[in-house]
Protein backbone atom coordinates (compact mmCIF):
# COMPACT_ATOMS: atom_id res chain seq x y z
CA UNK A 1 0.00 0.00 0.00
CA UNK A 2 1.28 3.29 -1.05
CA UNK A 3 2.46 5.52 2.19
CA UNK A 4 1.36 9.60 1.57
CA UNK A 5 3.87 12.07 1.04
CA UNK A 6 4.36 15.54 0.88
CA UNK A 7 4.86 16.07 -3.26
CA UNK A 8 7.25 18.91 -2.36
CA UNK A 9 7.58 20.22 -6.36
CA UNK A 10 11.29 21.98 -6.96
CA UNK A 11 11.34 25.40 -4.91
CA UNK A 12 9.32 24.75 -2.28
CA UNK A 13 10.56 25.29 1.35
CA UNK A 14 11.11 22.63 3.79
CA UNK A 15 12.08 25.88 6.20
CA UNK A 16 13.24 29.52 5.62
CA UNK A 17 16.48 29.06 3.63
CA UNK A 18 16.16 25.09 2.60
CA UNK A 19 14.45 24.27 -0.08
CA UNK A 20 13.44 21.22 -2.22
CA UNK A 21 15.27 20.54 -5.54
CA UNK A 22 14.35 17.15 -6.36
CA UNK A 23 13.11 14.02 -4.48
CA UNK A 24 15.44 11.14 -3.98
CA UNK A 25 12.85 8.11 -2.51
CA UNK A 26 12.62 7.34 0.96
CA UNK A 27 10.83 4.09 3.04
CA UNK A 28 7.41 3.57 4.91
CA UNK A 29 8.37 6.66 7.28
CA UNK A 30 10.72 9.36 5.28
CA UNK A 31 10.80 10.86 2.51
CA UNK A 32 14.36 11.85 1.01
CA UNK A 33 14.88 15.22 -0.90
CA UNK A 34 17.75 16.11 -2.21
CA UNK A 35 18.21 20.00 -1.38
CA UNK A 36 19.59 23.93 -1.50
CA UNK A 37 20.42 24.90 1.75
CA UNK A 38 21.63 28.84 2.17
CA UNK A 39 23.35 28.71 5.35
CA UNK A 40 25.65 26.06 4.02
CA UNK A 41 25.65 27.41 0.94
CA UNK A 42 25.72 23.45 -0.78
CA UNK A 43 23.10 21.32 -1.46
CA UNK A 44 22.47 18.62 0.96
CA UNK A 45 20.08 15.96 1.86
CA UNK A 46 16.88 16.20 3.69
CA UNK A 47 15.00 12.95 5.33
CA UNK A 48 11.66 14.01 5.86
CA UNK A 49 8.69 12.69 8.23
CA UNK A 50 6.33 11.26 6.32
CA UNK A 51 3.05 13.56 6.94
CA UNK A 52 0.68 10.50 7.92
CA UNK A 53 3.28 9.88 10.72
CA UNK A 54 3.32 13.72 12.68
CA UNK A 55 1.18 12.35 15.52
CA UNK A 56 2.71 9.53 15.90
CA UNK A 57 5.26 10.03 19.10
CA UNK A 58 7.10 6.71 17.85
CA UNK A 59 7.93 7.87 14.64
CA UNK A 60 9.12 11.37 16.16
CA UNK A 61 11.14 9.66 18.95
CA UNK A 62 12.88 7.59 15.72
CA UNK A 63 14.33 10.68 14.40
CA UNK A 64 15.07 12.37 17.75
CA UNK A 65 17.53 9.62 18.40
CA UNK A 66 18.73 9.35 15.10
CA UNK A 67 19.63 12.85 14.95
CA UNK A 68 21.48 12.29 18.59
CA UNK A 69 23.48 9.41 16.79
CA UNK A 70 24.20 11.85 13.92
CA UNK A 71 25.64 14.24 16.53
CA UNK A 72 27.62 11.93 18.34
CA UNK A 73 29.59 10.82 16.17
CA UNK A 74 32.30 12.25 13.27
CA UNK A 75 34.42 9.98 10.78
CA UNK A 76 35.52 10.50 7.78
CA UNK A 77 33.86 7.32 6.73
CA UNK A 78 30.57 8.23 8.45
CA UNK A 79 27.70 10.23 6.86
CA UNK A 80 27.33 13.32 8.46
CA UNK A 81 24.38 15.48 9.57
CA UNK A 82 24.50 19.18 9.71
CA UNK A 83 20.84 19.71 10.95
CA UNK A 84 17.84 18.50 12.78
CA UNK A 85 14.39 19.88 12.75
CA UNK A 86 12.28 18.20 15.48
CA UNK A 87 9.92 20.28 15.93
CA UNK A 88 7.11 22.24 13.94
CA UNK A 89 4.91 20.99 10.89
CA UNK A 90 7.75 19.34 8.48
CA UNK A 91 9.99 17.57 10.97
CA UNK A 92 13.62 16.54 9.27
CA UNK A 93 17.09 15.86 9.70
CA UNK A 94 19.59 17.32 7.42
CA UNK A 95 22.82 14.97 5.96
CA UNK A 96 25.72 15.31 4.27
CA UNK A 97 25.00 15.05 0.22
CA UNK A 98 26.99 12.07 -1.51
CA UNK A 99 28.13 11.43 -4.83
CA UNK A 100 28.52 7.75 -5.95
CA UNK A 101 26.94 4.93 -6.86
CA UNK A 102 26.32 2.40 -3.91
CA UNK A 103 27.54 -1.08 -2.93
CA UNK A 104 24.49 -2.54 -4.05
CA UNK A 105 24.43 -1.03 -7.42
CA UNK A 106 27.98 -1.90 -8.25
CA UNK A 107 26.80 -5.61 -7.54
CA UNK A 108 23.58 -5.70 -9.92
CA UNK A 109 25.91 -3.64 -12.60
CA UNK A 110 28.73 -6.07 -12.64
CA UNK A 111 28.57 -8.93 -10.36
CA UNK A 112 31.40 -9.61 -7.90
CA UNK A 113 33.65 -6.25 -7.20
CA UNK A 114 37.26 -7.05 -7.58
CA UNK A 115 39.52 -7.35 -4.71
CA UNK A 116 41.38 -3.99 -6.00
CA UNK A 117 38.84 -2.54 -5.14
CA UNK A 118 37.18 -4.71 -1.96
CA UNK A 119 40.37 -4.83 0.14
CA UNK A 120 40.40 -1.15 1.12
CA UNK A 121 36.42 -0.57 1.00
CA UNK A 122 36.56 -3.35 3.65
CA UNK A 123 39.45 -1.55 5.69
CA UNK A 124 37.54 1.90 5.30
CA UNK A 125 34.46 0.17 6.24
CA UNK A 126 36.01 -1.81 8.94
CA UNK A 127 37.34 0.96 10.64
CA UNK A 128 34.34 3.23 11.30
CA UNK A 129 32.77 0.24 12.80
CA UNK A 130 35.44 0.08 15.33
CA UNK A 131 35.24 3.78 15.75
CA UNK A 132 31.10 3.25 16.48
CA UNK A 133 32.58 0.71 19.15
CA UNK A 134 34.80 3.08 20.67
CA UNK A 135 31.71 5.80 20.89
CA UNK A 136 29.07 3.29 22.06
CA UNK A 137 27.33 3.07 19.42
CA UNK A 138 26.08 -0.10 17.09
CA UNK A 139 24.97 0.69 13.29
CA UNK A 140 22.61 -2.69 13.05
CA UNK A 141 21.53 -2.10 9.68
CA UNK A 142 25.50 -2.66 7.06
CA UNK A 143 25.08 -3.86 3.68
CA UNK A 144 25.93 -2.82 0.25
CA UNK A 145 22.85 -0.80 0.27
CA UNK A 146 24.05 1.57 2.88
CA UNK A 147 27.91 1.94 1.45
CA UNK A 148 28.10 4.49 -0.96
CA UNK A 149 31.37 3.66 -3.03
CA UNK A 150 33.48 7.05 -2.96
CA UNK A 151 37.32 7.81 -1.98
CA UNK A 152 37.23 6.89 1.02
CA UNK A 153 33.75 4.54 1.26
CA UNK A 154 31.08 5.69 2.83
CA UNK A 155 28.27 4.28 5.61
CA UNK A 156 25.19 6.06 5.58
CA UNK A 157 21.80 5.32 7.11
CA UNK A 158 21.90 5.37 10.24
CA UNK A 159 17.88 5.11 10.94
CA UNK A 160 18.39 2.02 13.24
CA UNK A 161 21.44 2.84 15.26
CA UNK A 162 21.47 3.39 18.55
CA UNK A 163 23.44 2.85 21.69
CA UNK A 164 25.43 -0.61 22.82
CA UNK A 165 23.30 -0.39 25.94
CA UNK A 166 19.88 -0.23 24.12
CA UNK A 167 20.36 -2.49 21.45
CA UNK A 168 21.52 -4.98 23.86
CA UNK A 169 17.48 -4.66 25.00
CA UNK A 170 16.11 -5.43 21.43
CA UNK A 171 13.12 -7.67 21.46
CA UNK A 172 12.10 -8.10 17.95
CA UNK A 173 13.77 -8.64 14.95
CA UNK A 174 15.52 -5.23 13.52
CA UNK A 175 17.45 -4.48 10.21
CA UNK A 176 18.18 -6.14 6.81
CA UNK A 177 17.40 -10.07 6.73
CA UNK A 178 20.16 -11.07 4.17
CA UNK A 179 22.97 -9.14 6.85
CA UNK A 180 21.39 -9.66 9.92
CA UNK A 181 23.37 -11.94 12.37
CA UNK A 182 21.32 -14.59 14.00
CA UNK A 183 21.05 -12.33 17.41
CA UNK A 184 19.34 -9.75 15.46
CA UNK A 185 17.05 -12.55 13.71
CA UNK A 186 16.10 -13.95 16.87
CA UNK A 187 16.44 -11.61 20.18
CA UNK A 188 14.38 -13.64 22.52
CA UNK A 189 16.61 -16.69 21.74
CA UNK A 190 19.62 -14.18 22.33
CA UNK A 191 18.89 -12.35 24.97
CA UNK A 192 21.51 -9.47 25.55
CA UNK A 193 23.27 -10.45 22.70
CA UNK A 194 22.78 -7.81 20.10
CA UNK A 195 25.97 -5.31 19.98
CA UNK A 196 28.97 -4.66 18.18
CA UNK A 197 30.01 -8.31 16.80
CA UNK A 198 26.65 -7.48 14.94
CA UNK A 199 27.66 -5.42 13.18
CA UNK A 200 30.95 -7.06 12.42
CA UNK A 201 28.65 -10.19 11.21
CA UNK A 202 26.70 -7.15 9.00
CA UNK A 203 29.90 -6.15 7.22
CA UNK A 204 30.98 -9.96 6.61
CA UNK A 205 27.95 -10.79 5.15
CA UNK A 206 28.29 -7.56 3.03
CA UNK A 207 32.11 -8.89 2.07
CA UNK A 208 30.92 -12.03 0.95
CA UNK A 209 27.93 -10.79 -1.18
CA UNK A 210 30.57 -8.22 -2.69
CA UNK A 211 32.90 -10.90 -3.66
CA UNK A 212 31.10 -13.44 -4.54
CA UNK A 213 28.48 -11.47 -6.29
CA UNK A 214 25.48 -13.51 -3.99
CA UNK A 215 23.97 -13.03 -0.47
CA UNK A 216 25.96 -15.70 1.91
CA UNK A 217 22.34 -17.35 3.24
CA UNK A 218 20.18 -17.64 -0.02
CA UNK A 219 16.62 -18.32 0.74
CA UNK A 220 13.49 -19.57 -1.27
CA UNK A 221 11.49 -16.46 -3.06
CA UNK A 222 8.81 -15.57 -0.39
CA UNK A 223 10.59 -16.92 2.33
CA UNK A 224 10.53 -13.20 3.61
CA UNK A 225 7.26 -13.80 4.75
CA UNK A 226 7.49 -17.35 6.54
CA UNK A 227 6.64 -17.68 10.17
CA UNK A 228 9.03 -20.22 10.29
CA UNK A 229 12.39 -17.94 11.49
CA UNK A 230 14.46 -20.59 10.38
CA UNK A 231 12.94 -20.42 6.55
CA UNK A 232 12.72 -16.73 6.88
CA UNK A 233 16.33 -16.63 8.64
CA UNK A 234 18.43 -19.53 7.33
CA UNK A 235 21.97 -18.12 8.89
CA UNK A 236 19.67 -19.53 12.38
CA UNK A 237 20.70 -22.57 11.00
CA UNK A 238 22.84 -22.62 8.04
CA UNK A 239 26.58 -22.21 7.51
CA UNK A 240 27.43 -19.40 4.70
CA UNK A 241 27.60 -20.77 1.53
CA UNK A 242 31.58 -21.30 0.46
CA UNK A 243 33.32 -18.39 -1.13
CA UNK A 244 34.71 -18.46 -4.98
CA UNK A 245 38.29 -20.58 -4.71
CA UNK A 246 39.62 -18.68 -7.59
CA UNK A 247 40.41 -14.82 -7.05
CA UNK A 248 39.66 -14.92 -3.11
CA UNK A 249 43.08 -15.02 -1.30
CA UNK A 250 42.96 -17.42 1.49
CA UNK A 251 43.68 -14.71 4.45
CA UNK A 252 40.64 -12.67 3.52
CA UNK A 253 38.15 -16.03 3.50
CA UNK A 254 39.25 -16.46 6.62
CA UNK A 255 38.79 -12.82 7.92
CA UNK A 256 35.27 -13.36 6.09
CA UNK A 257 34.21 -16.44 8.07
CA UNK A 258 35.45 -14.75 11.21
CA UNK A 259 32.79 -12.22 10.54
CA UNK A 260 30.04 -14.99 10.18
CA UNK A 261 30.71 -17.15 12.80
CA UNK A 262 27.27 -17.86 14.29
CA UNK A 263 28.15 -16.86 18.37
CA UNK A 264 28.90 -12.80 18.75
CA UNK A 265 31.55 -14.16 21.03
CA UNK A 266 33.38 -16.22 18.13
CA UNK A 267 33.64 -13.69 16.03
CA UNK A 268 36.41 -11.18 15.15
CA UNK A 269 36.22 -8.04 16.31
CA UNK A 270 36.00 -5.06 13.92
CA UNK A 271 39.94 -4.57 15.16
CA UNK A 272 40.80 -7.57 14.44
CA UNK A 273 39.62 -7.23 10.85
CA UNK A 274 41.59 -3.76 10.03
CA UNK A 275 44.65 -5.56 11.06
CA UNK A 276 44.16 -8.48 9.29
CA UNK A 277 43.47 -6.52 6.35
CA UNK A 278 46.59 -4.57 6.63
CA UNK A 279 49.05 -6.68 4.97
CA UNK A 280 46.47 -7.73 2.16
CA UNK A 281 45.88 -3.72 1.43
CA UNK A 282 49.35 -3.04 1.35
CA UNK A 283 49.96 -5.97 -1.40
CA UNK A 284 47.88 -4.36 -3.76
CA UNK A 285 49.43 -3.07 -7.37
CA UNK A 286 49.13 0.70 -5.95
CA UNK A 287 50.57 -0.52 -2.76
CA UNK A 288 47.81 1.52 -0.75
CA UNK A 289 48.32 1.09 2.78
CA UNK A 290 46.03 1.34 5.36
CA UNK A 291 46.53 1.00 9.33
CA UNK A 292 47.84 2.88 12.50
CA UNK A 293 50.34 5.09 10.45
CA UNK A 294 47.05 6.13 8.37
CA UNK A 295 46.51 5.57 4.22
CA UNK A 296 48.44 6.06 1.40
CA UNK A 297 49.45 5.48 -2.03
CA UNK A 298 53.15 4.62 -2.56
Amino acid sequence: MAVAGWGFAEGDELVPGRSVVRALGGGNRFEVYLVWDDELYALAVAKVLRPGLLEREDARQDLREEAEVLERLSHPVIVRGFDAVLEGPRPHLLLEHLEGPTLRRLIRRGGAVSIEQLLPLAAHVGASLRYMELNGVVHLDVKPDNIVMGIPPRLIDLSIARSIERAASIRRPVGTDAYMPPEQCDPAGHPGEIGTASDVWGLGATLHHAVAGAVPFPRAKGARDSDDPHVRFPQLVERPRSLPERGVPRELAQLISGCLEPRPGDRISAEELVDGLAPLVARLPRKLTFGRRGTRAL
